[in-house]
């Protein structure tokens, strides 16, 4: 498994960055995150670490070198992630709980397969078209039936991990990866100002992604100007193993039992993460489940 990432984080205008991104791997598989720690609520940044810190926990544990069952580990690491929010909160007795969106993905063979929470996005392009993005859990992009014409403030999420109720959580189809595709996981920061004719464009430039990745920061944060918000991409590129070249990830030569990661120290330990409530975290799979079944049931 080979592949080009490079990931940047700048805080913008903000008085500090609440997002926080990362990546992981072993010899057989790969997963990368991406959290927008909300702001209007407590500690938005301590959020977003722990939904990385566990997802990662988690990966670590099962990805031996390879998981078995990529859709049913993204399900379970996201509410996971909420849960171990949930538990800090009540830890401190927090009167406001501390909130966070994500978006993760795994790349294992020649599959991508992806999850998301909020409007964190994730994109694919393929051949210089944007081939699909994710669809964020908001009012604008998803209006309640009957509901008025009026502008929608975009900023306001249906849902969130960290939130009293039970997240909402998508879960991608798995796609079959080619040479070249490149994907990105970016926050608000990014897409709020840059539309996805313009991210499409420079993704598509040819340039490395070390190159592109820099690039769209800088642009969104010229087009945000003093107040832009927080601006965090991580852009990866897949490559078939006959490439070679310089500043690219190769797991060919990873030991079985190796690890990799570039998210920052502090991931809950086994102990912690088996002490969560188990029978609660199964609840809300069940009621994520349930939601899904009876969204299919009224498309047919």
């Amino acid at each position: 498994m080979k592949f080009s990432v490079f990931q940047v984080s700048r805080k913008g205008g903000r008085l500090k960055n609440e997002d926080r991104m990362g990546y992981c791997y072993t010899r057989e598989s790969g997963l990368f995150v991406l959290a927008d720690g909300m702001g209007g609520h407590p500690e938005g940044e301590v959020a977003a670490q722990l939904a990385l810190q566990t997802i990662a926990a988690l990966y670590q544990r099962e990805a031996r070198p390879a998981l078995k069952d990529v859709k049913s580990f993204l399900t379970t690491a996201a509410i996971t992630a909420h849960q171990q929010i949930m538990r800090y909160a009540s830890n401190k007795a927090m009167l406001d709980t501390p909130r966070t969106t994500v978006v993760a993905a795994v790349l294992q063979g020649n599959m991508a397969t992806w999850v998301h929470c909020g409007d964190s996005r994730l994109y694919v392009v393929r051949d210089g078209a944007l081939l699909m993005r994710t669809r964020d859990h908001s009012h604008a992009e998803r209006p309640r039936p009957g509901a008025s014409n009026d502008p929608v403030n975009r900023n306001l999420l249906l849902t969130c991990l960290g939130s009293p109720t039970t997240p909402l959580i998508d879960v991608s189809v798995s796609l079959q990866l080619q040479r070249g595709d490149r994907l990105m996981l970016c926050s608000d920061g990014v897409w709020g100002v840059l539309d996805d004719a313009t991210i499409v464009h420079i993704l598509s430039s040819g340039k490395p992604v070390s190159d592109t990745a820099p690039e769209l920061a800088e642009m969104a944060l010229r087009e945000g100007g003093v107040h832009s918000d927080n601006v965090t991409l991580i852009v990866l590129e897949w490559e078939m193993p006959d490439i070679e070249g310089a500043s690219r990830v190769s797991t060919e030569s990873i030991s079985e039992g190796v690890f990799a990661s570039t998210i920052q120290a502090g991931i809950p330990s086994d102990a912690e993460l088996e002490d969560l409530d188990e029978a609660a975290i199964e609840r809300s799979i069940a009621e994520i489940n349930e939601a899904i079944r009876r969204s299919a049931a009224r498309k047919t």
